[in-house]
C-alpha cells in the first residue's frame, strides 16, 4: 500500500478522528491569532500614517526661510522663526551624545568582556535596567536638584548632563548585546596569536561590533532629540540666541510645547515646523541605523 502523502497545510486523509480534531482546531487557533496579530498591526499603523500626514500638512505648511534665520518672535509678531531653538537642541543634543557615547561604551565593553558573570557586572546591569525605564522627567528633576539648584540658574550644561544620562544606559545595552553576538571562537584565534586582551578588543571584537554599536549610538541620539521634560528642569528656554552653556538656552522640543500650548497663530504654526523638523530628523536617524543593522547581518 502506498503511503498518503498529505498537501501543504491541510491533514493527512488517514489521521485518526481524535488527531485530526486537534489538528483543525490548532489551524482555526492559528487563523484567529493571524488576524488579531494583523488587526493589531493595522490599527497601529493607521495612527502612525495619521501622525505623520497630519505633521507634514500642518509642519510644510509652517516651514519658511525665516524659521532657519530668525529668533523666536514675541506673541502676534509677523515674522519669526526658530533659529536659536535649532542652534540650542543641535549644541545640547551633539554635546550629550558626545559626553555619554565614551561611558557607554566603555562601560559595555566591561560588561560583554571583562564581567559577564561577576557580581560587579550584575549590579551594574540591574543600575543600567533602571537607568534604562526610568522617565526622562525623573531624571530632568535628578539634575535640577544636583545642579541647577545649587547653582542657582538653568543652563545649557545641565540640559547636556540630564540628556547625556538618557544616552549612557541605552549605549551601554547595545554596545554589550553587540559584543555577546560575536563568537568566542575569534577572540580564542586571536589569543592563540599572543595577542593582548586589549588590543583583541579593540581590533577584532569591537571592530566585528562597530555596525551594531554605532546603531545603538544613533538610536540614543533620535531619543534624546526629542526629548522636552529634561530640558525644562535644567536648561529652560531662551528667546534669544545663545551660545553660552552657563546660560539657560532655547530648544526645539521646549519651544514647541511652550509654543503649541499657546493661543497665538503665529507661534502655533512655528510649533507644527518644529514638530515637522523633529520628526523628519528622528526619521532619518532611526532609517540609517536600520541600514547599519541590516549591513551588520
Amino acid at each position: 500500500m502506498s503511503a498518503v502523502v498529505p498537501t501543504k497545510g491541510s491533514a493527512p486523509f488517514d489521521m485518526p478522528a481524535g488527531k485530526l480534531a486537534k489538528h483543525r482546531a490548532r489551524k482555526r487557533m492559528n487563523a484567529i491569532a493571524l488576524s488579531l496579530s494583523l488587526m493589531a498591526m493595522a490599527f497601529g499603523l493607521f495612527w502612525l500614517a495619521w501622525i505623520l500626514v497630519e505633521t507634514i500638512r500642518l509642519g510644510v505648511g509652517g516651514l519658511a526661510l525665516s524659521v532657519f534665520t530668525e529668533m523666536t518672535p514675541p506673541p502676534q509678531a509677523e515674522t519669526g522663526g526658530l533659529a536659536n531653538a535649532i542652534f540650542g537642541s543641535l549644541v545640547m543634543v551633539t554635546l550629550a551624545t558626545l559626553l555619554g557615547t565614551p561611558i557607554g561604551v566603555l562601560a559595555g565593553i566591561y560588561l560583554g568582556e571583562y564581567s559577564r558573570k561577576s557580581w560587579l557586572g550584575s549590579a551594574v546591569r540591574f543600575i543600567n535596567d533602571i537607568l534604562l525605564s526610568a522617565p526622562s522627567i525623573v531624571i530632568g528633576l535628578f539634575i535640577y536638584a544636583v545642579v541647577v539648584a545649587p547653582l542657582r540658574g538653568f543652563s545649557g550644561f545641565a540640559g547636556v548632563l540630564a540628556l547625556a544620562l538618557i544616552v549612557i544606559p541605552v549605549v551601554i545595552r547595545t554596545t554589550e548585546n553587540m559584543l555577546s553576538l560575536i563568537p568566542n571562537s575569534l577572540r580564542e584565534a586571536a589569543y592563540a596569536l599572543g595577542t593582548p586582551k586589549w588590543k583583541v578588543i579593540s581590533s577584532v571584537t569591537l571592530k566585528a561590533a562597530r555596525a551594531g554599536v554605532i546603531t545603538g549610538i544613533l538610536l540614543a541620539l533620535a531619543r534624546i532629540a526629542g526629548e522636552t521634560a529634561p530640558l525644562l528642569f535644567t536648561a529652560l528656554s531662551n528667546q534669544f540666541w545663545t551660545s553660552d552653556l552657563t546660560k539657560p538656552m532655547a530648544s526645539l522640543p521646549v519651544t514647541i510645547f511652550k509654543f503649541a500650548m499657546s493661543p497665538y497663530e503665529n507661534w502655533q504654526k512655528l510649533a507644527w515646523a518644529g514638530v515637522f523638523l523633529i520628526t523628519l530628523g528622528v526619521l532619518l536617524l532611526n532609517i540609517l541605523a536600520r541600514i547599519l543593522f541590516k549591513n551588520k547581518h
